[in-house]
């Protein structure tokens, strides 16, 4: 099991890592995240929801995503209440305490999960949530040492020395833990190096006899690595951009969901690409994309409060164009309604009002892989996922945005053809979907880029890079070695 010192210590990618490693080595391996909190999810090939972390480390093992990898998730729709989804379906809307008076049943499920995982696979890489040192979450703990104690799992601890004060972060975490706790840690990871590593070999030594733990490895700091993200907004971009083709902007609002779409777009050579925060006014643009929410009637609230609404009315009066992805679809309609009060307090918004449709929050979450064509000049093929509660309905769904596999169509396009509205997230994801959208944007002539055959070739470099810097012989015991002839 990986632990972190703190969050986005690593956690995620050193899993995903030794997910890679062990499965190019012939070993059947499956990742495994007990409780997960946070709005960036995939949906499952049992039609359930699971943090996209997990499902990137199910591409490093070569699996589908399954519920099994994730079996708690929580979706925060307030700074006080979250959706919790137990082997990914909705099963309450509830607040801190009320979730940590629920806990011993979550684990159930963990364990559920756990077994079976166990059971169909040689090894299961298991990563934690946050730090295992919270003293106030200690108590019925299931996503660090409370779950790593009832399963007898040995854990790895990494902490990031990008952040400064990293012996202090595993001196001091292992201090927190109870005696049972720091036999369980069997070593050190120290990641996102950079520099000279002879001048980090002193405080190596100290740290291995103040607490006579090994350092198992100090990970290299890659740049350009194109993984998803859990929660934090990757701000990362691709270099020579000087000669970017289109200016496309987004705005990072407080609830923003599965920002990840939106990384093709980040990531293009050619694309001018920024997430506009809540101390930003919106610059001009040639395309606006409103990405998804959790909390949609919150967030176009912030919208109206940080100036977006008269900046996308300028936008496209000047003939800019707006792309809506699931929440932002939502926002674009006349009235969002939530009668159930399933992200809020009961109620309604008024929506931007620049497609004739409105949409209402039902408790039912429509989940499902989906594969089709966008409606746009030559009928690109895209692939995506829905993961959202509402319905949207209205005369502004004349023409459709995608036309799916089983013929139904998803979405709208603007009578005046300056809007793409879909509840598909993906659509930026296939090459030709990407090149297509590009050029409604108004970029005629792009590269073509594979942000899928990108990712794993992203995988098998962060797999090389860990496989390189971790001290196998110490790390002896703790993996299986089997490798396929």
């Amino acid at each position: 099991m990986v632990q972190g010192t703190t969050s986005d210590a690593g956690k995620s990618t050193l899993v995903a890592a030794l997910c890679r490693i062990l499965y190019r080595r012939g070993v059947r391996v499956a990742p495994f995240k007990p409780q997960n909190m946070a709005l960036n999810s995939a949906v499952t090939v049992d039609g359930g929801e699971i943090g996209r972390a997990q499902a990137l480390q199910a591409l490093a093992c070569g699996l589908p995503a399954h519920t099994d990898f994730n079996p708690v998730l929580l979706k925060p729709t307030t700074d006080k209440k979250a959706q919790v989804i137990i082997h990914g379906q909705v099963a309450f809307d509830l607040d801190a305490k009320a979730y940590h008076d629920y806990k011993p049943w979550a684990m159930g499920a963990v364990l559920e999960s756990w077994a079976r995982l166990t059971a169909a696979y040689d090894c299961v890489v298991v990563e934690g949530a946050g730090s295992p040192a919270e003293i106030n979450l200690r108590d019925r703990d299931i996503a660090n040492m409370g779950f790593a104690e009832a399963v007898d799992c040995p854990v790895i601890l990494i902490a990031d020395i990008d952040r400064g004060g990293v012996f202090a972060h595993l001196v001091g975490t292992l201090d927190l833990l109870s005696p049972s706790e720091q036999a369980r840690v069997k070593g050190f990871v120290i990641n996102r190096f950079r520099g000279d590593i002879g001048l980090l070999e002193s405080g190596l030594t100290w740290l291995e006899a103040r607490t006579g733990k090994p350092v198992l490895g100090v990970l290299p700091y890659l740049h350009g690595l194109m993984l998803d993200a859990e929660d934090a907004i990757g701000t990362a971009t691709v270099d020579g951009k000087k000669q970017a083709k289109l200016k496309v902007i987004a705005p990072a609002y407080p609830r923003v969901s599965n920002h990840n779409d939106l990384d093709p777009l980040r990531l293009h050579p050619e694309v001018d690409f920024r997430w506009i925060g809540p101390g930003e006014m919106p610059p001009a643009a040639d395309l606006i994309v409103l990405p998804g929410s959790k909390a949609v009637r919150a967030d176009i609230d912030w919208l109206r409060e940080k100036g977006w609404v008269t900046a996308i009315q300028k936008h496209l009066r000047y003939g800019g164009k707006l792309v809506g992805l699931c929440g932002g679809y939502q926002m674009l309609g006349q009235m969002i309604h939530d009668p159930q009060g399933l992200e809020g307090q009961p109620g309604s918004t008024p929506g931007l009002g620049v497609l004739d449709v409105a949409t209402t929050l039902e408790a039912e979450k429509q989940l499902r892989n989906v594969s089709g064509h966008l409606l746009l000049p030559g009928r690109p093929a895209m692939t995506g996922y829905e993961i959202h509660l509402g319905v949207t309905r209205g005369v502004g769904l004349a023409q459709g945005a995608v036309e799916l596999a089983d013929g139904h169509q998803d979405g709208a396009i603007s009578a005046d053809g300056q809007i793409f509205a879909t509840y598909c997230h993906g659509v930026f994801d296939h090459p030709d979907a990407l090149t297509a959208l590009l050029a409604w944007a108004g970029m005629t002539e792009s590269a073509q880029i594979d942000f899928a055959a990108r990712r794993e070739a992203d995988l098998d470099r962060l797999a090389d890079s860990v496989e390189a810097a971790l001290d196998w012989e110490k790390m002896d015991g703790l993996l299986p070695r089997r490798v396929v002839a």
